[in-house]
């Protein structure tokens, strides 16, 4: 019996699945390397933009460190889950910073050491993003 071959669409949509799924690990690894970095650079974005108020900026930034660690080891279903009612926010959403955006109005609101959260999902967002696109492949 010969070899089984796929149809041309299931070859390409394997190939971007895995380009995908390449460019998604890579981003969370430099995440997780630059954890500390990234944290107080998007910590000090979050207090320059008037998102987020807190008695301790250094609490918030080892969060967000804590955080950052924690994102590779979590399975995608996680990820999924927390980023699903942010989906339509953006066209080509940064998946991680969509988490980001979720954990801070959900989650970071919570932390003992925030005062309060301002802004919409949006404006969350974009400041979220505009530090962590840098960690994101070029289209």
């Amino acid at each position: 019996m010969g070899s089984q071959t796929r149809p041309f669409n299931d070859k390409t949509a394997g190939a971007i699945d895995r380009k995908r799924e390449r460019e998604r690990q890579n981003m969370l690894q430099a995440l997780y390397r630059n954890a500390p970095e990234l944290a107080t650079k998007l910590v000090q974005r979050l207090l320059d933009k008037h998102i987020i108020e807190t008695t301790s900026a250094e609490a918030i930034r080892e969060a967000f460190t804590n955080l950052f660690h924690k994102m590779p080891e979590m399975e995608e279903f996680d990820i999924q889950y927390k980023t699903a009612p942010l989906r339509g926010l953006v066209n080509d959403p940064n998946f991680i910073s969509l988490y980001l955006t979720q954990y801070i109005a959900e989650d970071l609101l919570e932390h003992s050491k925030i005062q309060d959260v301002f802004g919409d999902d949006l404006e969350i967002y974009q400041a979220v993003d505009s530090i962590l696109g840098a960690i994101r492949p070029p289209s």
